[in-house]
């Protein structure tokens, strides 16, 4: 009979040894899993350095490790090498210095490499609650890879700790399959909501704003992904299949946010992988019908993620280039954290129906005095999400859509939320390797106005979103010209005009939206933006008058765009202090007239050469505006 065989043929009670006898089992040169993040087992891991003194040259493994981590010290560094699938705050000193590796790798991937043996593992380090009374143990808040560790381990320890949830779904080891437990209580290892900041909470705006009622969510740990959490308590029948489960999931579960009821995969569940929280987090999933853990395999499929409709994963990175390349594991060649699995569930997401998948970042970093939007990636930088992986990118600055766009187009979005003082630093290098084009107008210095941003219901009940243009907006308002019929354009321009190339464009998106103001009327089409309108008006040197001109795509014409857009631009010219607002109309645009005339304040005109000029003094409403 094999060792192995003897020591799980065993009942529960003669499993039980000290924590010196089952490190007595390890051998020289074995490979060592000691389970995740807060899943750790750090009573056998601080024991395992400090007892079990016959040990040299062994491996540990493991994909992110909240807790303990003394084998990644230098003075264990002939007893231990660490092999990180995952680099975490307590082991990044050991990688970077060459003490330790990193195996970069999907945690979608992991499982099959271990179950081939690519990956091998001899022990596994886990911890476990108390068994059932069918003898099976949960393996509480880590399941991803443990799992699958303590099937392929040729040796399995289980510290059994009352403190650990008893959390349902695949996440169950029976006490046959374990060789050797360790019982000892102690708290499990607590991942505080960590503290929020402006930045965090705008981005967590724009972040919201894309996120529809009925979304299966997807959101990551740290400052920016709890902000986006925070975000959401407008939304309805949220729900959430993501690998990793956080506090704040817990008040939207409560407030009645996220119930899961119209998920198309597990509905009524919370599927996830492991858990990093307190002690409130590790109650609420405790015994709980609604939580179910799987191993990494399963949650992180990006084909198994797809099958949420409305898929929305939230993923945070460190840098992004110009042409949408992502960094989220390296600063340069420094390791910093790992694959994970974001690529996994953006390309979940994106292949999701009504899917999206978001990248958000700061628009800086070390305290302001560099730009996360960058010319190209940093020397080293490792691409975790190509070109083709990206959607969106969110800044505190704004939100860039890059699916579908050309490097012209992804370099102005891109350019347009980084921090306002990069801009034209970023536009110079743009232009000098011709990634746009010459004719650009320098950025102004300032912040776009977001706040202007504004949704009216049209009479039909159409919802059409109104706001200032953007730079990224140049493509679109040349399609809006080229969709005007000849007549359209006549009336707009006063005359034919068969072109709108891109230097007659420029001036009318890089504005300084005070002075110049442009609004664009803006409908989603087959899931995609699309401008049926637009209004501007631009300041007449030494007056306090404004130019004034509109016009709405022939198919959207007489539902109302032309009237919202004209009342906006009026309030918004008030607002910067002009008195008067001038247009010139020909006389056959009977619309446009009737426009002018129903708008609430006082009009004059006079006709020349079939041209009226219209004035609109906007310091006298009329009655009906009063």
């Amino acid at each position: 009979m094999s060792e192995k065989k003897r020591l799980r043929d065993r009942p529960y009670d003669e499993k039980k040894v000290s924590l010196e006898e089952a490190l007595s089992y390890i051998k020289t040169g074995d490979h060592i899993f000691v389970g995740s993040a807060c899943g750790e087992p750090q009573y056998l891991v601080n024991g395992l350095v400090e007892k079990a003194r016959h040990l040299a040259d062994n491996e540990i493994l493991h994909v992110h490790t909240l807790g303990v981590a003394p084998y990644a010290k230098p003075i264990y560094s002939g007893r231990f090498r660490l092999n990180a699938f995952f680099v975490g705050i307590n082991t990044r000193e050991a990688v970077a210095e060459g003490r330790a590796d990193y195996t970069p790798i999907f945690l979608s991937d992991l499982p099959k490499l271990i179950k081939k043996g690519m990956v091998p593992i001899d022990v596994a380090l886990i911890q476990v609650t108390p068994p059932d009374e069918h003898g099976f143990c949960s393996l509480g808040v880590s399941v991803e890879i443990t799992k699958t560790a303590s099937k392929m381990a040729k040796l399995v320890i289980a510290q059994v700790n009352r403190f650990m949830p008893r959390v349902l779904g695949d996440s169950f080891i029976h006490v046959n399959d374990i060789d050797l437990i360790v019982e000892h209580d102690e708290p499990i290892l607590e991942a505080p909501p960590p503290p929020r900041d402006i930045v965090s909470d705008r981005i967590a705006k724009y972040v919201s704003e894309l996120v529809e009622n009925e979304s299966t969510l997807q959101i990551g740990i740290g400052s920016i992904p709890d902000a986006v959490l925070g975000a959401l308590s407008d939304k309805k029948d949220l729900g959430v299949h993501t690998e990793l489960l956080t506090e704040s999931v817990v008040e939207l579960v409560e407030a009645g946010v996220i119930t899961c009821a119209k998920k198309t995969l597990h509905p009524g569940k919370i599927i996830a992988s492991f858990a990093m929280g307190t002690r409130r987090l590790y109650d609420f999933i405790n015994n709980n019908p609604m939580v179910e853990f799987y191993e990494s395999d399963y949650v992180n499929n990006p084909f198994i993620i797809a099958q949420n409709r409305k898929m929305v994963a939230i993923n945070q990175a460190l840098e992004v280039d110009l042409t949408g390349q992502v960094c989220s594991d390296s600063l340069g060649y420094v390791f910093y954290s790992g694959l994970g699995g974001q690529a996994d569930f953006m390309r979940g997401a994106r292949m999701s129906e009504g899917g999206k998948a978001i990248t958000v970042l700061p628009s800086t970093a070390k305290e302001g005095t560099i730009s996360r939007v960058r010319p190209v990636l940093s020397e080293g930088a490792g691409v975790v999400l190509t070109r083709g992986d990206v959607q969106y990118v969110v800044t505190e600055y704004g939100v860039a859509r890059l699916d579908g766009k050309t490097i012209r187009e992804r370099a102005l979005e891109l350019i347009s939320i980084a921090h306002p003082k990069f801009r034209n630093e970023l536009l110079d290098w743009a232009k000098s390797h011709r990634y746009v084009p010459e004719e650009i107008l320098p950025f102004p210095e300032i912040e776009y106005p977001e706040e202007l941003k504004r949704y009216v219901t049209l009479k039909d009940g159409t919802p059409v979103l109104l706001r200032p243009i953007k730079p990224s907006d140049a493509t679109m308002k040349q399609h809006l010209f080229y969709a005007l019929s000849k007549e359209s354009v006549i009336k707009r321009y006063l005359g034919p005009l068969k072109s709108l190339p891109w230097d007659r464009i420029w001036p009318y998106v890089i504005i300084d939206y005070k002075n110049e103001m442009v609004l664009v009327a803006v409908v989603t089409e087959e899931g995609m933006e699309t401008m049926v309108g637009i209004g501007s008006y631009s300041k007449i040197p030494n007056t306090d008058s404004a130019e004034l001109a509109l016009v709405v795509r022939d198919d959207w014409q007489g539902r109302g765009i032309g009237t919202a857009l004209l009342n906006y631009l009026v309030e918004l010219a008030k607002v910067n202090g002009f008195r008067t607002l001038r247009a010139w109309v020909l006389i056959e645009n009977t619309t446009m007239m009737h426009l002018f005339r129903k708008c609430g304040y006082k009009m004059k005109y006079r006709l020349e050469n079939g041209v009226y000029e219209i004035i609109l003094d906007l310091s006298q409403p009329t009655e009906e505006q009063s």
